[in-house]
């Protein structure tokens, strides 16, 4: 029973705490500001229910921040013991999880919370989709119908990426997506110039080292991760966000001409329905049950999710 002191959480590699324990935490930790980032998310109209921001988001930030103050600490007596000088790196955060089971606004959340933190230190936000092929590759190697996968990403140029922002580059550039055109937006970057915390968002983050004669020696992008979060929930529930998601685009995005989907604008809702079915069905599920979902144990942090979209427990790797 998450939460409860079992054999498991006494003995195993996690520690489970349930929702209401969770909740509790936050209060402990004096001097935090981040509450300036609850009014902050109503302002800018977040979806999120404010009662589950205090009760999951708050805390969690507070937890990231004991993270980002104590391995500031090891970088400082590290440096001073090897009698090095530099400037400290930046801390890493990687938010895994399947399609439609809420990253995104997880990992805004966590921005705008540890933002708020005292300091106010720089927080970035980037995600993998930019480090997708363009659409013309993966067509032309076959791979369209497996956008997501990991072989459908330039892993090459992601695991550069973060071991350069790692190492403390001035400036270091991603490519941008549009997720309205379903592509790679040509001649357009998102630049991070050393932050303080940088936030890597996508479905693979937490994917082992992929072997390949071209990277040498195999590293994973989670080699470099100070902090990492897995968002989990049933399959049912996950398609069923999927394609209730599916929905409210055809009402909005899709209805845009130059949108990649624009052609489902017009589908009934019936169409709509099976056409996103037979997405989740085809490429989605297949890709969180064989590459996604396997990669939750190696997170930090887990928050599960029941199907109203609150999370109901969150199992803490121990150190």
């Amino acid at each position: 029973m998450p939460g409860s002191e079992s054999d498991s959480d006494l003995y195993g590699p996690y520690l489970t705490l349930a929702r209401e324990h969770w909740a509790q935490l936050a209060a402990k930790r004096s001097g935090n500001r981040s509450t300036e980032a609850l009014f902050w998310l109503q302002e800018i109209s977040d979806p999120t229910d404010l009662e589950e921001v205090k009760e999951v988001y708050l805390p969690l930030s507070q937890l990231i921040q004991l993270y980002v103050e104590r391995t500031g600490a090891v970088f400082r007596d590290t440096h001073m013991y090897l009698g090095m000088p530099g400037r400290r790196t930046p801390f890493i955060i990687g938010i895994g999880g399947s399609v439609a089971v809420g990253k995104s606004t997880v990992a805004r959340l966590i921005r705008e919370l540890l933002a708020a933190a005292p300091g106010h230190p720089k927080v970035d936000l980037v995600t993998t989709d930019g480090f997708l092929y363009p659409n013309a590759t993966l067509e032309e190697r076959g791979l369209m119908a497996r956008k997501g996968f990991p072989e459908s990403y330039d892993r090459r140029a992601l695991l550069q990426f973060v071991m350069d922002v790692k190492s403390g580059a001035r400036e270091v550039v991603a490519p941008m997506y549009s997720h309205l055109r379903y592509d790679i937006v040509p001649d357009r970057q998102i630049v991070v110039r050393q932050p303080d915390i940088l936030i890597l968002e996508g479905l693979n983050v937490l994917q082992p080292a992929h072997t390949s004669p071209e990277i040498s020696p195999a590293l994973a992008i989670s080699d470099f991760f100070d902090f990492s979060i897995y968002v989990d929930a049933d399959e049912a529930a996950i398609k069923k966000w999927y394609i209730e998601r599916h929905l409210r685009l055809r009402q909005t995005a899709f209805r845009d001409p130059d949108s990649y989907f624009a052609r489902f604008a017009d589908f009934t809702e019936e169409q709509s329905i099976a056409v996103a079915a037979n997405l989740w069905d085809t490429i989605n599920g297949p890709n969180l049950n064989q590459n996604i979902r396997p990669t939750r144990g190696r997170a930090t942090v887990v928050l599960r999710k029941n199907e109203p979209h609150h999370v109901t427990w969150v199992r803490i790797r121990k150190i």
